[in-house]
């Protein structure tokens, strides 16, 4: 990755390339695909940021999604009624579309007919504080999305969205355009994109010390004595 930059001395206008080793947002999820929520959970209480999104769950599972969020937060409808879905067309591919709807259960904010778009334009796949509806559709289509489950009652006239790409909260957690969501059959995790290199760097050094304390079982180790030798007790700890 390369920037430039400007410098202005004794009156002369320079341009000076200065390359960095900072990865970009791309190389980031490349390497959060090759680990699981567990290592990123520890590795963000080591950092002491919350990151997971309690009661999120796949409704088809085994599929892994990860991207950068595209946030949008509702509200209950007023005299005047709003739209529950236009937005899907400033979705970029790979994006994950994450939305706030406060929890609430009582309606949806996504069907089967946003699925299969959302298939269609490649976006990442879906993460709702609240419910989806149209679950064979979605099973058919294969579409990842996380909820807190499945109701038929239409959010139409009783939701409307009121912002997107603007910092939202999940189950508590908050998440602003941009952060990095990772989900498996697990659950999901939100990593805010300022730290996630920092993450990324911990999360692996707890996959790895996971994999060598597996390989010392293997060999013959006790398990209590394979934790003492990679300090399993502490790789979450915060520092």
């Amino acid at each position: 990755m390369e920037r430039r930059i400007c410098v202005l001395g004794f009156n002369t206008l320079y341009n000076v390339e200065m390359k960095t080793n900072e990865p970009t947002l791309q190389e980031l999820l490349e390497k959060f695909k090759e680990l699981d929520v567990c290592c990123v959970s520890d590795a963000m209480d080591k950092l002491g940021v919350p990151c997971g999104l309690e009661g999120i769950k796949a409704i088809v599972p085994g599929k892994t999604i990860c991207g950068a969020a595209f946030t949008v937060h509702y509200v209950p409808c007023g005299i005047e009624k709003g739209t529950v879905g236009d937005f899907l067309d400033d979705v970029q591919p790979g994006q994950v579309v994450v939305i706030d709807n406060a929890g609430r259960t009582y309606c949806t904010v996504w069907g089967g007919i946003m699925s299969k778009y959302a298939e269609k334009l490649g976006i990442e796949g879906t993460i709702i504080d609240g419910v989806c509806r149209d679950v064979p559709i979605i099973k058919e289509t294969n579409y990842k999305i996380f909820t807190k489950g499945h109701y038929m009652v239409t959010g139409k006239d009783r939701v409307e969205i009121d912002a997107v790409n603007v910092p939202i909260s999940i189950s508590g957690v908050q998440i602003k355009p941009d952060d990095i969501i990772l989900g498996d059959d697990t659950g999901v995790v939100a990593i805010p994109k300022e730290i996630a290199q920092k993450v990324l760097s911990i999360a692996s050094e707890i996959s790895e010390k996971e994999s060598k304390i597996e390989e010392y079982t293997k060999q013959g180790a006790t398990l209590s004595n394979a934790r003492e030798k990679f300090n399993y007790h502490t790789l979450q700890t915060k520092s």
